[in-house]
């Protein structure tokens, strides 16, 4: 989710495999004796280069000797049972030496070669002080490519599920920065056993602002993450700081419902803001890369971009709410052919309102020729604040990205294909300012609290915002979203969405939304359409915060 290409192509795969039987004694020297070429010396040439999966007894013998180095703390030799010893060697070794890991004893369960599950109970000791650390974790055997040797597949989730960079290390002693109690805007303590998803959010505002907020280190094991972008993620804490108090912009009853929104629809994000402030009333993510998809995602957002687009049609004269927009079956520009929805009318006698409510694409891409190459670039920076990459929300946090493209993309970009790039937290925002009229930087903790210089933007005028709140009212009463906001009071709107993303059996689902003074957006990847997937997640905020 952290690129986007033509439709933000995703590349994230999981493999999960389980079943099976235990595992034998191992003797380590056969290992060792193998030739270069996979197989033992004979009369007559060495053998050939063994192919194919590795067989069960095969799978027994290279985690067996691989559990058996990593006990006794041998990281070189332990490392020569993976298939990337060089990555491998010094993870382990600052698994015993920096981490202070000892005592280590590891259980294998129950496995379906080539995969291989395991329990690791084992000590954390530094400066007088120890705790117990025990953990699951898994891994995968897989046939050398040069040697024929059955193999560890080296990931570093091998050594401990929470490490995903290639180049993190574990390390145990006093802790980077203090810890931190932070606090939703009625007071109210927001930790990562009640709110899962705050996890990584919690620990980059204790990186941000663990000493501001006045407390003492304690002593930790963590996780360092090679990547210099990422606050240290605590494992386990040795012994207790002082913790430091910290106010957010959250609610814990928002923050609450998002939670279990978003636990209904895998690799899901939400986020809800107050349109009046731009404070983040909740972020949740369901990942099980424990990623912030939800402020740092960068998708292509389909059909909610509408919103903007339909802006930049008002805005620059081009038509308006009541103004044509006529809905052919299909629209083509710059020799590529766009579509409607499966069984969507046509319309050649539409409103821009009645194409916006019902979501049609060639509407939009029909007037792809009266905007410039930069109209929607301009529109998305000066009127609503995207795209100049700096947004200080107080954590971490995408701004979105509408670039100025030629060609198909011109087009493509009207209807949240092409280039452009949004986050659940961006399109919260695009909602939030076409109900008010203003742009509000979003943030997650008070600027009050270090006085950094927030965002600005122009905002959009009275007309065109009661135009945007006229369509998406609609759509949100009698348009594609009306069956998922129907059990919502007061005043609504919402724009579903589906972007198409290349190598994908189905879209990802996009919704965005508000209900009074609460907007949320939401993205769930492989989704489907807006309404399958997103679009319960925001209603179900709305109704908790709205």
């Amino acid at each position: 989710m952290r690129k986007g290409a033509k439709s933000a192509i995703v590349t994230t795969v999981f493999t999960v495999m389980v079943g099976g039987a235990g595992y034998g004694a191992y003797n380590f020297v056969s290992a060792l004796n193998e030739t270069a070429e996979g197989g033992s010396s004979k009369a007559g040439g060495p053998a050939p280069v063994k192919t194919g999966p590795p067989s069960r007894d095969e799978v027994k013998e290279t985690t067996a000797g691989f559990f058996a180095a990593w006990e006794k703390g041998d990281a070189a030799k332990a490392a020569a049972f993976t298939n990337n010893d060089t990555k491998a060697e010094p993870l382990l070794t600052s698994y015993s030496q920096d981490a202070h890991i000892t005592g280590v004893r590891i259980t294998p369960g129950a496995a379906r070669a080539p995969t291989v599950p395991f329990t690791v109970k084992a000590t954390v000791s530094y400066d007088g002080k120890s705790e117990p650390l025990d953990y699951s974790s898994r891994l995968t055997v897989v046939r050398g490519v040069t040697t024929g040797r059955a193999l560890v597949d080296w990931q570093p989730s091998v050594v401990h599920p929470q490490l995903t960079g290639m180049d993190d290390t574990l390390v145990t002693g006093e802790s980077a920065k203090p810890p931190i109690e932070a606090v939703d805007r009625d007071g109210k303590v927001l930790t990562k056993e009640k709110y899962p998803s705050l996890g990584p959010i919690l620990d980059e505002l204790r990186e941000k602002y663990g000493e501001q907020a006045g407390g003492t280190p304690g002593v930790e094991l963590s996780i360092r993450h090679a990547d210099g972008n990422s606050a240290d993620t605590t494992l386990l804490t040795l012994a207790k700081g002082k913790a430091g108090r910290l106010p957010t912009t959250l609610s814990a009853s928002a923050q609450a419902a998002a939670e279990r929104a978003v636990q209904k629809y895998a690799e899901s994000s939400v986020v809800a803001v107050q349109p009046s402030t731009g404070e983040v009333l909740a972020v949740a993510n369901h990942r099980n890369d424990g990623w912030n998809a939800a402020f740092l995602g960068r998708l292509a957002p389909g059909s909610t971009m509408k919103i903007i687009s339909a802006a930049t049609f008002i805005d620059n004269g081009i038509t308006t709410a009541n103004g044509p927009a006529p809905c052919p079956d299909n629209a083509v520009w710059k020799s590529q052919t766009f579509h409607n929805l499966t069984n969507m009318a046509p319309d050649e006698h539409a409103t821009l309102s009645e194409s916006f409510s019902r979501s049609c694409n060639t509407a939009f891409v029909k007037y792809a020729d009266e905007v410039k190459v930069d109209s929607l670039t301009q529109e998305a920076e000066n009127r609503f604040g995207l795209g100049r990459d700096n947004w200080k929300t107080g954590i971490p946090s995408f701004d979105g990205s509408v670039p100025a493209s030629g060609g198909p993309d011109t087009a493509a970009n009207l209807i949240g294909q092409g280039q452009v790039q949004m986050s659940p937290l961006n399109m919260a925002s695009v909602t939030a300012t076409a109900m008010t009229g203003a742009f509000h930087q979003p943030v997650i903790v008070p600027r009050s609290l270090d006085d950094r210089e927030l965002a600005t933007a122009r905002g959009l005028s009275a007309g065109t915002v009661q135009q945007l709140r006229s369509m998406m009212n609609r759509t949100a009463t009698s348009g594609t979203a009306a069956r998922v906001m129907s059990g919502l009071s007061g005043r609504i709107g919402a724009k579903t969405g589906s972007a198409e993303v290349d190598g994908q059996a189905k879209s990802n689902s996009w919704f965005t939304g508000y209900r009074n003074d609460v907007a949320a957006a939401a993205m769930t990847q492989e989704g489907g359409h807006g309404g399958d997937a997103a679009g319960p997640i925001v209603a179900a905020v709305l109704g908790a915060a709205g």
